[in-house]
């Protein structure tokens, strides 16, 4: 099975998934000991009661970039493909899972904006449950429509996945300001 041939499954909130979160931590911010500065529980599984598909979304925040690619052996080692930047400069790639993905870890250098916009868009799905319902069904929807298709199920969220963004990074924004 190819990667557009994974199936696509948005299945109800799983409490479980932040214990996994919690465990995969554990095992992954040892391999990068002085280049680690956190580590966050991002995505859908981040969002107590959001449906989503049951893959563990992980930001590595790490002093420097350029010394993660020293660690992609390591990380094979717990069952990861590096995939590099993978589209979004700056960034390193691991996923965990080739038929059935069960972990994305995104590597980003502290500092990077897609840190914050990440950390956004979980906090906001979190204060905002209606928003977060709204997109849940979308994925749902979308996850029946084109459940053999990972391209075109991503693709077609992709244009609201923004605009719930713009009033994410809004919000936080928002509650910088006022703290």
């Amino acid at each position: 099975m190819n990667k557009k041939e994974q199936i696509i499954e948005v299945i109800p909130y799983d409490s479980n998934w932040l214990k996994e979160f919690k465990i995969e931590a554990s095992r992954i911010k040892p391999l990068f000991s002085g280049n680690f500065i956190a580590i966050h529980h991002i995505g859908s599984t981040a969002v107590p009661g959001l449906s989503a598909k049951p893959t563990i979304d992980i930001i590595l925040e790490v002093c420097n970039i350029d010394l993660v690619d020293a660690c992609n052996d390591a990380m094979a080692g717990l069952g990861y493909e590096a995939l590099g930047e993978y589209g979004i400069f700056g960034r390193r790639l691991f996923i965990k899972g080739e038929e059935k993905r069960t972990h994305h870890v995104h590597t980003f250098q502290t500092g990077n904006t897609e840190i914050h916009r990440h950390l956004c868009f979980r906090d906001y799905l979190i204060a905002h449950p209606e928003d977060a319902k709204n997109y849940a069904e979308l994925k749902i929807r979308l996850a029946k429509e084109f459940s053999n298709n990972r391209e075109a199920y991503v693709e077609n969220k992709h244009e609201y996945i923004k605009r719930l963004e713009q009033k994410a990074l809004k919000w936080c924004n928002k509650q910088i300001i006022l703290k």
